[in-house]
């Protein structure tokens, strides 16, 4: 499978642009897949981040319930 790389501007339109030298070096038929990586909105992505490093922090204050649990076993 060959790929072909670009950026475009989404405009809320239910089609996408594809710049003309790129649609100059598509072929006349056939079949494409389409994945799109669309960026993330700077805060979703800050969250995330603070999100996994709480998730990874050791031993947590909140996790202290899971050492009691442990001991009883």
């Amino acid at each position: 499978m060959k790929t072909i790389q670009f950026e475009t501007e989404l405009h809320g339109e239910s089609q996408l642009q594809i710049p003309p030298k790129i649609a100059a070096r598509l072929p006349g038929s056939g079949k494409a897949k389409v994945i799109l990586l669309i960026e993330e909105d700077a805060e979703d992505a800050e969250w995330r981040k603070l999100a996994y490093e709480r998730f990874v922090r050791e031993d947590a204050s909140e996790d202290s319930v899971y050492d009691k649990y442990a001991e009883t076993r």
